[in-house]
């Protein structure tokens, strides 16, 4: 029991302790990552085979990436949601969306602890190709200055979690399609999911002229 009582504390210290001042911005450390060039070329190419994207083949010059930082592959460890419950998740079209929080993850950053909640969007999990989707969206302090100010976005899954441990690559987090383009229902990332540090990897802010299309129904 005094165990448990334990690990009570010291995860609400980390729930706790990232509501706080800014912190000094974390060093980048930038080295050659094959297994990342390789994930970013398939990310690319998504937009142009995607019938429904923002962007065009023309586009992709904008589209910028920070280099690999080892420091932001960070080990986490989660924490279930034992009873979880739907809730509307808003998006930037004003439309909302059916979600459950999974779980929340518990991990130091930048000399930080923090915490982010990692949430199911419910008609995502209902198609069986997707059932194991996690969504973790998070904004942090490089937004409107080096990122897209609506906040970045990182895909799992459920099988990534081991005996109640995950790794969190940064370096995989990009941007909504609202960061390209009116027309999208992009989720807009809950306050617990505001980092006080900045993430100085992943997907950079696009430089290119933002497009309009018509709204996603």
């Amino acid at each position: 029991m005094k165990s448990k009582l334990f690990i009570h504390f010291v995860l609400l210290g980390f729930l706790v302790s990232c509501q706080g001042k800014k912190t000094a911005p974390v060093p980048v450390q930038e080295i050659s990552n094959p297994s990342l060039d390789k994930y970013r070329s398939s990310y690319l190419k998504h937009f142009t085979d995607d019938p429904n994207g923002p962007l065009a083949e023309e586009d992709l010059e904008h589209v910028h990436f920070f280099g690999y930082n080892a420091s932001m592959e960070v080990s986490a460890y989660f924490e279930e949601e034992l009873k979880p419950q739907p809730f509307k998740m808003r998006t930037y079209s004003g439309k909302e969306k059916d979600f459950v929080r999974y779980g929340t993850l518990f991990f130091e950053i930048g000399g930080k602890e923090c915490s982010l909640e990692i949430y199911r969007n419910l008609r995502v999990v209902s198609m069986p190709q997707f059932r194991d989707q996690l969504f973790l969206p998070f904004k942090d302090y490089t937004n409107d200055e080096l990122s897209y100010g609506g906040g970045r976005y990182i895909d799992m899954k459920v099988t990534d979690i081991v005996d109640n441990k995950v790794t969190i690559d940064f370096n995989k987090c990009y941007n909504p399609y609202c960061a390209y383009s009116d027309g999208y229902n992009c989720p807009i990332p809950p306050f617990s999911n505001h980092l006080d540090v900045e993430i100085l990897a992943g997907e950079k802010m696009y430089t290119g002229p933002k497009k309009k299309r018509k709204l996603n129904g």
